[in-house]
């Protein structure tokens, strides 16, 4: 089976094709290319230096979010078109999965971060090479979610990009429990998508349609409008 991987949900742009179980090509980037710039040329190249044709595709696995507003939804807009104009099973997997994927042989307690501004993250708890779910995806805090790790009293693999931004006040309250993944393992990987899809129940086809973005928290003009029509209510 051959599959295509995209993942967009930050700035970090990552496209691979896996055959059969083998990487047969990655491309990882973090350089401030807007993805609707750069998604679809980067898989057009990856599939033409593995001279394969768009039909020749299996499926296609996404990193669903959360994350960027923008970057989750050009992700999802491309994997949605690509799946349903060729027919093929569309698979989403959870962003931040995804980058905890990277760093799944700590057999303890892994964090994935992202910066969610405003001193908010969107984070998840999972526990080694079965990325079991100890803490489903969400928005929260900086500081609530330092209480809730508090409260694990374990130590904790923080790992993503953004973790530098919120390392001294990781550490200031974890101390020794707080543990750094390596640079290295701080990029998503279309790889890890792909390899979370495999084992998914591959869904129908007529699936494509009603499927949708995870963002964990509407975007900011959605929430301003929401909020002056609720100001507008009590006028």
């Amino acid at each position: 089976m051959i599959w295509l991987g995209i993942e967009t949900a930050n700035t970090p742009l990552s496209i691979a094709v896996v055959k059969d179980g083998k990487v047969v090509a990655e491309m990882i980037q973090n350089i401030k290319l807007t993805h609707s710039a750069g998604a679809m040329p980067a898989i057009e190249e990856i599939l033409a230096r593995v001279n394969l044709k768009p039909n020749e595709l299996d499926g296609i696995a996404v990193s669903e979010g959360p994350g960027s507003y923008t970057g989750v939804r050009i992700g999802v807009t491309l994997a949605k078109t690509l799946a349903w104009s060729l027919q093929k099973p569309l698979v989403g997997i959870s962003s931040l999965k995804a980058l905890a994927a990277n760093a799944t042989l700590y057999n303890g307690l892994i964090c994935p971060i992202f910066d969610a501004r405003r001193s908010n993250v969107y984070t998840a708890i999972y526990q080694g090479l079965a990325l079991e779910t100890i803490m489903e995806d969400h928005h929260a805090h900086i500081d609530d979610l330092l209480s809730r790790l508090k409260a694990l009293e374990a130590p904790i693999l923080f790992v993503g990009t953004d973790v530098d931004i919120f390392w001294e006040k990781i550490v200031g309250v974890l101390g020794d429990a707080a543990i750094r993944a390596p640079f290295s393992h701080d990029l998503p990987r279309a790889t890890e998508v792909i390899r979370l899809a495999m084992n998914a129940e591959l869904p129908s086809i007529e699936a494509t349609h009603h499927f949708v973005p995870q963002y964990k928290r509407i975007a900011e003009a959605e929430a301003n409008w929401l909020k002056e029509q609720k100001e507008k209510e009590h006028e």
